[in-house]
């Protein structure tokens, strides 16, 4: 529930006994109010609620409810009004619209309930009047979207909800240069005195800045940002705030269709935020269609933004700026063009919860995967200790695979599939061994060719796994631009193998829901090839798939062996980058590629002739010495499952015996985190402090492959169980890191890391110039702004040998004598380093 606030509205539950409750609050000035809802620390579904509160003759009047906001037609919309007790027959209320609508009005006690259903689309009208004055507010202007063919919509289907969010507005630099982010803690001290973490990130120039930096006051706020829980230089960074500063969602500027739109056809704002302060942009498009947003250009706090619905109808147009509402916003967008004649096609199934197994019992693993060969096939288990044994392999007809093992412990144990060495599509997988975990949506795991591509007229086919997300009703549907033929193959043990068949080439949506919730990753987009047709005869040769090193060039040819067409190559990197190889024609018929790789890992190479895979595309192909396994890396700790706002919560994900490789971590909620990293013997701790209570996804990836678990699901609450944090986004805030890791062996101490800025060393002193032999000289070197590293001093004799006599004193903590004394007339070479780096003037030639 809501804590009471410095006005005193004092909010009241009141238990009805019937399974609802009565919140009561008194307003002692009009306007609208917000009333923040929580259970067990996560917000209401709808919270917080939005109530217009009038005085009207010594009497308050309250209106609320999502339909003064708005609806769909053909359904029901709702909302509420509050008078004194016995004074409801004072309250007149009409609905004014595109079509006329019958209100149904219920009175109870000091509440009305009213709702009406429009039938048509459009913009109505809501006006509330008290004994004859219309209250604050009215008329309530409540903008009403149609769905697919005006038609009700079925159980579980809503208005598609499209949204793009953009942080670029709230950032501000500190013209600091730093090299590495990762083991940064930034905490902001506010005008109030209060302190909250904070978010950094480097932006384009490389320079350090505050992340979603939405200052609520004016004043002065104090960055501090520390590294090993030192504070940098120059921190504390001040921030002086005013007026201009602060988020107006007034001054931002809108141009282009916000009304009338095309289907199917970019529909181009430009919005600028130049004169708006700090905050971050937000375009949500809720209508009958998913809709495509992009932003094509940012520059100067000014945007570019794109938008595309997929059919035509009225959606409504949502732009927000610090979270609140620009000038007109939400927006009634009437789009029109011709339909893309998109036809979708959903099959469900009901999945049971799967047996639990104990230690020692035999087990099955059952996939089907196209496209391998049994002898390059092999499969793996790795238990809760890291002790990793081969699983039998039974090879079925038509692509099926049966693995199986026997567990020799309880607890949460690895499944690694891999073909010629390399994990296949949605490998590794979890299999809990005796109680099983609590289940969810997020569990769900997808893998397999028809999910990242496919061809017409064929069976396109991927593995669904739900052993470990329980018991639910799966659907699976496939949208696009012909019908689609959709085969369930059932399996035991919460397997489903699926396999579907489409008529026309194009791009296709995979949406796969469990209890009515999309899983993660859906709806997957697959681009289905026309009949490959002459693609067939195209053969690769000369590719070499192992032993590949960084920046050396790869070649390769490909054949056409009498084929015609356009040749495309390119290769997916380990970070989820996408690079063009570079083709030449040889000869008639014969092509020459080139790639030159920039990262150690996995890369997928993409072979394609007139945009249709060619056989065996995409290759895997692995470049470094030993390839990092993303089924060796574990994560643990109590934030994974549960945490608090504006508070550090906790987890380690370990990558001993896993490689060198990217670790990237996302967590997505209702709110941005401050994300903070530091190495740990056993891999890397992270820290994340949310600011809003509510469920956040954690998803964690190495070498751009989910580890066994990933995504994770946190419960946060609000710290002290009393109160929200801060509101909760409007859509959902993504917070992210990278971290380049480095090989680490299971038991071994991680080294500690030394970081420092040469270029800041200060090294002066007579010693410098000239020296005398067999005369002491000296100079000082000064550390004091440089951070900290190895401090190294080295001199060499005109004969090439180490000077005798040279020694360092410690003077202070940051300051040190150098004396040395010369026995050889000559010029000598003096070399100072710290770190990795030479300082200024290093080396020097000192001559005697």
């Amino acid at each position: 529930m809501p804590a009471p606030d410095a006005d005193g509205l004092g909010p009241e539950i009141k238990d009805n006994a019937d399974g609802s409750i009565c919140v009561q609050y008194h307003p002692n000035k009009g306007g609208r109010h917000e009333v923040q809802m929580c259970y067990e620390g996560c917000a209401v579904d709808g919270s917080p609620f939005s109530c217009m509160v009038d005085q009207i003759d010594g009497s308050y009047v309250t209106a609320f409810g999502a339909g003064l906001v708005g609806g769909m037609s053909g359904q029901m919309v709702s909302f509420t009004v509050t008078a004194k007790q016995g004074s409801l027959s004072k309250l007149d209320v009409k609905v004014d619209g595109p079509t006329k609508t019958d209100i149904t009005r219920k009175d109870h006690g000091d509440k009305c309930d009213i709702s009406f259903l429009p039938m048509t689309p459009g913009i109505y009208n809501i006006i509330v009047k008290y004994n004859g004055k219309e209250m604050k507010g009215s008329p309530f202007v409540s903008k009403v979207s149609v769905h697919e063919n005006g038609i009700p919509l079925k159980p579980g289907e809503g208005r598609k909800r499209s949204q793009l969010s953009l942080g670029n507005s709230s950032e501000y630099s500190l013209k600091v240069l730093e090299t590495n982010v990762v083991d940064l803690v930034a905490s902001v001290k506010l005008p109030s005195g209060a302190i909250e973490p904070c978010l950094l990130k480097k932006d384009s120039e490389g320079h350090l800045c505050v992340g979603s930096f939405a200052p609520k006051s004016t004043g002065d706020y104090a960055i501090h940002i520390s590294r090993d829980e030192k504070p940098i230089k120059g921190s504390p960074f001040h921030i002086k705030v005013g007026d201009k500063e602060l988020a107006h969602a007034s001054k931002v500027k809108v141009t282009g269709p916000t009304t009338k739109a095309i289907a199917n056809e970019p529909n181009n704002l430009e919005i600028d935020c130049s004169e708006a302060g700090y905050g971050g942009l937000s375009i949500v498009i809720e209508g009958p269609h998913r809709s495509e947003i992009e932003c094509k250009h940012y520059e100067n706090r000014k945007y570019k933004i794109a938008y595309s619905p997929h059919e035509p109808g009225i959606y409504i147009l949502n732009l927000r700026f610090a979270d609140d509402h620009l000038p007109g916003s939400p927006f009634l967008l009437q789009v029109e063009g011709e339909p893309s004649g998109r036809l979708r096609e959903t099959v469900s199934k009901t999945m049971e919860q799967a047996e639990p197994v104990k230690k020692n019992q035999n087990c099955e693993f059952y996939l089907q995967i196209p496209g391998t060969n049994p002898f390059d096939m092999e499969a793996s288990v790795t238990d809760p200790e890291g002790s990793t044994e081969l699983c039998e392999i039974m090879d079925e007809e038509d692509f099926h695979y049966r693995m199986m093992f026997t567990p020799q412990m309880e607890g949460t144990h690895t499944i690694s599939i891999k073909h010629k060495g390399l994990h296949i599509s949605g490998s590794p997988f979890v299999y809990s061994v005796g109680q099983l975990a609590s289940g969810g949506t997020h569990k769900v795991q997808v893998g397999g060719p028809g999910v990242e591509k496919g061809e017409v007229g064929v069976s396109n086919v991927f593995n669904i796994y739900t052993r470990e997300a329980g018991a639910g009703e799966l659907s699976v549907a496939v949208e696009g631009p012909s019908d689609a033929l959709i085969k369930l193959e059932e399996r035991p043990h919460g397997f489903l193998g699926v396999a579907y068949k489409v008529k026309v080439a194009g791009m296709y949506d995979i949406h796969i829901k469990f209890n009515d919730g999309h899983i993660p990753g859906s709806p997957f987009r697959v681009h289905i090839s026309p009949d490959s047709g002459v693609a067939r005869n195209v053969t690769v040769h000369s590719l070499k798939d192992r032993g590949l090193q960084v920046d050396k060039a790869s070649t390769f040819t490909v054949s056409y062996n009498g084929a015609k067409g356009t040749l495309n190559a390119c290769v997916r990197t380990p970070s989820g980058g996408h690079e063009d190889c570079f083709v030449q024609e040889m000869d008639e018929g014969l092509y020459g590629v080139r790639f030159i790789p920039k990262e150690n890992g996995v890369h997928y190479l993409d072979i394609k002739l007139n945009d249709h895979h060619i056989p065996d595309s995409p290759f895997a192909i692995m470049v470094g010495s030993m390839a990092a396994d993303p089924a060796m890396v574990l994560a643990h700790g109590d934030g994974l499952e549960r945490g608090s706002t504006g508070t550090k919560n906790k987890f380690v994900v370990r990558t001993a015996g896993a490689g060198s490789s990217f670790l990237a971590v996302f967590i997505e909620g209702p709110s941005k985190c401050a994300l903070s990293c530091r190495e740990v013997d056993e891999g890397y701790e992270f820290s994340y402090t949310p600011f809003a209570s509510g469920k956040y996804l954690i998803t964690i990836k190495y070498g751009n492959i989910n580890i066994a678990g990933s995504p994770y699901q946190s419960e946060v609450t609000a710290r002290g169980g009393s109160g929200s944090g801060r509101k909760p986004s409007p859509l959902n805030e993504t917070s992210s890191m990278v971290v380049e890791t480095v090989e680490k062996r299971p038991g071994a101490k991680s080294l500690r890391r030394f970081r420092g800025d040469a270029s800041k060393v200060n090294v002066r002193g007579p010693g410098l110039k000239k020296a005398r032999c067999n005369a002491t000289q000296s100079f000082t070197i000064d550390v004091k702004d440089a951070g900290h590293a190895m401090l190294c001093v080295g001199m060499v004799a005109p004969n090439g040998l180490p000077e005798p006599e040279l020694m360092v004193k410690k003077n202070n903590p940051t300051q040190y004598t150098v004396s040395y004394r010369v026995v050889e007339a000559g010029e000598h070479t003096l070399c100072i380093r710290f770190g990795d780096e030479e300082v200024p003037g290093s080396p020097f030639s000192i001559a005697t």
